[in-house]
């Protein structure tokens, strides 16, 4: 069976009174170069276990299949669990498992599953759910790398760099983990039924250690770094002003004595600044003795 031709796809679908959902964000390939491709720059090989979130029917699926040692596919549509038993019929070394990855111990799944592979993710993520799932994979440091297919805007959120328009809090927060890459575009006339925006695959390599190390900790650098992007339009200190309760004069105080300008927005610095300035932070509100 081809998984992305149109024609066979319907039939499937039709065998199984199975409907599209809006709300998952549902858009089946009907591009056989777009799963392969994904497969192939995911860099799986026998040695790989490789999680996939959202399998849909699974035409991504059997790429992984015919590379990885492993794969582990969580569908949260239970509409689809039949679909992919007729798919994925006699699929080697293919686990498939229903539930929400967002309330699943991603941890324990790929400590059991994956025993003597390494971890990768590779998936064509819904878009309903593309930034929760990104920051819980990101940020559980059980993955080398993880190649994924999200809307192009958030693709270019990812690899945005300081100062243009589409960095913002959620790129540090995949760049303090990760190097993403943004490898190629998918239009929407790849997709049934086809999406409203185009899409792109993003290659996320996992740093070993996290891109910054701030004293102050994870925790507080991370609130640093949503406060001075939370008032775009604001000034740097009058944005962190509202957060931390130091007034403005003494914020400004603490941005200049980390080499910036008392003016500056917090859209240009870098994690290395903001890293800086967390930490300066971080003394003058006392909570390294509390």
């Amino acid at each position: 069976m081809n998984l992305c031709d149109i024609r066979e796809i319907r039939a499937l679908l039709s065998r199984h009174g199975f409907r599209f959902s809006k709300s998952m964000g549902q858009n089946f390939l009907v591009a056989g170069w777009v799963p392969r491709e994904i497969a192939a720059a995911s860099g799986a090989d026998g040695a790989h276990g490789v999680l996939e979130i959202g399998p849909g029917i699974g035409c991504l699926t059997r790429e992984l299949c015919a590379l990885a040692g492993q794969v582990v596919s969580v569908e949260l549509d239970k509409a689809l669990l039949p679909v992919l038993a007729e798919t994925m019929a006699g699929a080697d070394r293919f686990t498939l498992i229903p539930g929400d990855i967002l309330k699943l111990d991603v941890p324990a799944l790929v400590d059991q599953h994956f025993q003597g592979l390494t971890p990768l993710v590779c998936a064509n993520l819904p878009y309903n759910i593309t930034t929760p799932v990104l920051r819980v994979l990101a940020s559980c440091g059980r993955f080398e790398a993880m190649t994924v297919m999200i809307q192009r805007e958030v693709a270019l959120r990812l690899a945005a760099r300081p100062g243009t328009g589409d960095y913002g809090a959620f790129t540090v927060f995949m760049q303090y983990y990760s190097q993403p890459e943004i490898l190629f575009d998918v239009p929407p006339d790849c997709f049934l039924p086809a999406p409203k925006v185009t899409s792109a695959v993003v290659r996320c390599r996992m740093r070993q250690t996290p891109a910054v190390s701030p004293a102050c900790g994870q925790d507080f650098f991370f609130r640093t770094v949503r406060a001075a992007f939370a008032q775009r339009r604001k000034t740097l200190a009058n944005s962190l002003a509202s957060v931390f309760g130091l007034g403005r004069e003494r914020i400004a105080g603490a941005i200049s004595a980390c080499g910036l300008s008392p003016t500056v927005r917090g859209e240009v610095l870098g994690l290395e600044e903001l890293a800086n300035l967390a930490d300066r932070l971080w003394e003058m509100t006392g909570e390294q003795n509390p």
